[in-house]
């Protein structure tokens, strides 16, 4: 039993250390996903624009594709919030267990 207790803080920390990389890639892959939110609601916006002013099935179309988009984009967005919200959560039980230890 001893020996566990030796290795456990070995573990928790390897724990640890691959969960801030895990967030790391999250943080990150939100960042991206952000910059291509702010693009797409400029390209919602001239799109909108194209399809009131033209009002042909075409430019129609591309509203809503490109509005598709943009939700497909918020979708990601909050999987990421998600995703980085669990990883805190599970640094915070990986300390918690390491302090305890």
């Amino acid at each position: 039993m001893r020996v566990e207790r030796r290795g456990r803080p070995a573990r928790l920390q390897r724990g640890l250390a691959a969960a801030t990389e895990r967030l790391e890639r999250a943080q990150e892959k939100l960042r991206i996903v952000e910059e291509q939110l702010l693009f797409q609601l400029d390209v919602v916006e001239e799109a909108r624009t194209r399809m009131l002013v033209s009002e042909t099935p075409l430019a129609d179309r591309a509203y809503r594709v490109a509005r598709d988009d943009y939700e497909r984009l918020r979708s990601e967005r909050e999987r990421y919030f998600a995703e980085i919200d669990d990883i805190r959560r599970e640094q915070d039980r990986l300390l918690d267990r390491l302090l305890e230890g």
